[in-house]
This record gives structure tokens, C-alpha cells and sequence, in this order.
């Protein structure tokens, strides 16, 4: 397949979208995301522990940040997150997400140099510090919301079924959604409206619970919303929705996987939160969320979200019709599509884990 498509499809309202996806970026290596730093500048993180910069059109030499010498890097683990401080501009901060050599979780805080295309390697700060008891479902997404809280997704803490039961115990931080305050208090501040702060026997930097593995996570640029991808266990993939400023939720693992009762087979669904969109393993099985597209090149896409799959290389658009979201199947490719991205002006991007990045273009 050449690596530009052309991709023409009809979506449920009948109007023609036409768009292409273009390799702007080659030569990478297992590369999990992309970002910016509220510039024209794209950064991607390869899980080796590298950081790289693209600035005009070239991918520059010398990453950004080395860190491979901190990180266990291989299967679900390694340099997994970057988010850039709402103030970044003016203090240099910028947060990461990596799995030690001992395979645990480290949210660390770097500075830029004074030089903008380097970070500093010694200005490393561990923010926050969590165990894991088994190699797999590390989560590993990191950005801040519109309120200018660090949010950071957890998985259950691995294995299979999470035997632990992580994501529903609210006296551990796997399998949650947390929420953090990292502008005060020492390594951080916990936000005062989160929603379990004052209640015993519960951790007060949780924000939303009974996520298995949320890779992806994003918020909607326009309204603040949260979109999470939410990769499933044996049968189902979801896609979850929290409209800006509501904390507090139960997205169901392991009582449910999708709208599924899991265990128990016979479960009360009354007060879990139902995904907005789910699919089946016979059209993928693991689940990368996407965004919401806000951009200004893409008419037809604005307002719709885009989301695809690991391991079949599918790509889906869930759109709004008269109240309720439906989603269609746009693209089948042999990517393994690791990651989106979205630039400071809102374009989207698309990762093949294999080591190319993908512009949407019109």
C-alpha cells in the first residue's frame, strides 16, 4: 500500500468527506505520541525513552530528551506520555510518563534548556510514584484540562480480569482517571473539587474510576469534554465520554467490559457509566481513542471524533445526529495505530507505531 491514501466515503447524513493521509515523518522508532508546545513545533515520543522534535518540515538530529537510561522499555511499558504546562511558554515545564527499570509507573516534571529544542536531563522531578504488580496495562496518557489540572489515566495494574480488582477499589490509584494540581503543594496539590476528597478510606487524587487500560485519553479544545479510549479484555473496545467538570464517575471494569456484564455474568448497570461507542474483537482488539477534530483544513470533519485500533489498523469517525452519536468504519490499513495527535492548531495526526506519522489533509 502506498503510503499516500486517498480515503473517499460517505458519512450517515450522505454528505462526500475527502481527505488524505499523508507521511510527513519517517525513520522513527515505536513511536506512541505526539504533541506541541503551543507552537509550530510537533514533538513525538518514541517508547524507547527519546523525545524528538519536527520543526520545518525536519525531524531534528538530537532528541528533545533522553531518558532511555530511566525507562524499561518493551511490550505496554517505557517513555509512554508527554504533556507541555499550560504556561509553558513562560516556565519551561513539561510533565512525562515512563515505566522504570523496576517496571512502575514515574510522573516526572523536566525544564526546557536555554536552548528551546533541549530539555534539561537534570532538572527531573518525580511528581508522583506508583506501583505495578504486573507488566501490562500501564495506561501512560498525560495532559492538562481547560481547568489546568494534570490528568493522568491508570490501567488496572495488568494480568487478565484484573484479579485484584484495582479499578473499583477506590483506595488505589489503578484503573482511575487522577486528577492533580501540580501549579502548588510539594511534589502537588490535590484539586479541592475533586469529588473524593473528603470521604475516608478513599484517595483524594482520584477523579473517575473503573477504567481497565485507558492508552488514549483526550479534551476537546472547544468545550473542555473528556474522550476516552478504553481498551477492553477478550470481547469488547470502548470509547467513553465525560462532559467538562463532571468527576466522580464509575465507567464499569471489571464489573462490565463495554455494555457487557463481566463479573458478575448477571450485573447491576444502573450506575455505571455506558460507553458511547464500542466494537466487538472481530473488528480489533485494543482500542486507540483520538480527538475531536476542532481544526481548519478539514471542513467536513469539524466536530467529529476519530478514533482506531492497534492491532487491525481500523479507523472510525463518531458523529452527533439530533442528540445521540453513531460511529462508522472509514478506513481498514496495516498500520498498528498507536497514537493521534493534534497540533497547536487543532490539525489532527496519525501514528503507526511502526515509525511513521500521518498528517490528515484535505
Amino acid at each position: 500500500m502506498k503510503y499516500l491514501l486517498t480515503l473517499l466515503f460517505f458519512l450517515s447524513l450522505s454528505v462526500q468527506a475527502q481527505f488524505t493521509l499523508e507521511p510527513i515523518i519517517t525513520g522513527l522508532e515505536r513511536i506512541v505520541f505526539l504533541t506541541h508546545a503551543q507552537d509550530e513545533r510537533l514533538f513525538i515520543v518514541e517508547q524507547t525513552g527519546h523525545i524528538r522534535i519536527f520543526e520545518k518540515n525536519l525531524l531534528q538530529p538530537e532528541p528533545f530528551l533522553d531518558i532511555s537510561h530511566l525507562t524499561k522499555a518493551g511490550g505496554e511499558r517505557g517513555l509512554l506520555g508527554l504533556a507541555f504546562h499550560p504556561d509553558y511558554p513562560k516556565n519551561g515545564f513539561f510533565f512525562v510518563n515512563y515505566t522504570d527499570i523496576n517496571g512502575d509507573t514515574q510522573i516526572a516534571r523536566y525544564q526546557v534548556s536555554d536552548n528551546p529544542n533541549l530539555a534539561n536531563p537534570d532538572s527531573g522531578k518525580i511528581i508522583l510514584s506508583i506501583d505495578q504488580p504486573y507488566g501490562n496495562h500501564n495506561g501512560g496518557m498525560i495532559a492538562f484540562g481547560k481547568d489546568g489540572y494534570l490528568y493522568i489515566g491508570m490501567g488496572d495494574g495488568g494480568s487478565g480480569g484484573d484479579p485484584q480488582n484495582h479499578a473499583q477499589n477506590l483506595n488505589s490509584l489503578l484503573g482511575k482517571m487522577l486528577r492533580l494540581d501540580v501549579n502548588n503543594g510539594d511534589p502537588y496539590a490535590v484539586p479541592s473539587d475533586n469529588p473524593f476528597v473528603e470521604q475516608e478510606n478513599t484517595l483524594p487524587e482520584i477523579w473517575s474510576y473503573g477504567w481497565r487500560n485507558p492508552w488514549r485519553f483526550s479534551f476537546d479544545r472547544e468545550t473542555g469534554d473528556l474522550w476516552v479510549g478504553d481498551v477492553g479484555q477478550g470481547s469488547y473496545e470502548e470509547i467513553s465520554f465525560q462532559a467538562s467538570g463532571q468527576g466522580g464517575s464509575n465507567y464499569g471494569w471489571r464489573i462490565m467490559e463495554g455494555t457487557h456484564c463481566y463479573k458478575p455474568k448477571d450485573c447491576n448497570k444502573g450506575s455505571l457509566v455506558q460507553p458511547l461507542f464500542e466494537y466487538s474483537h472481530s473488528e480489533g482488539s485494543s482500542i486507540t481513542g483520538g480527538y475531536r477534530y476542532r481544526g481548519n483544513l478539514l471542513p467536513s470533519l469539524q466536530g467529529k471524533y476519530l478514533f482506531g485500533d492497534f492491532a487491525s489498523g481500523r479507523l472510525w469517525i463518531g458523529q452527533e445526529n439530533n442528540g445521540s452519536w453513531q460511529s462508522s468504519e472509514v478506513l481498514d490499513t496495516n498500520y498498528n495505530i498507536s497514537s493521534f495527535g493534534e497540533d497547536a492548531n487543532g490539525e489532527l495526526y496519525l501514528l503507526d507505531y511502526k515509525g511513521v506519522v500521518y498528517r490528515f489533509r484535505d
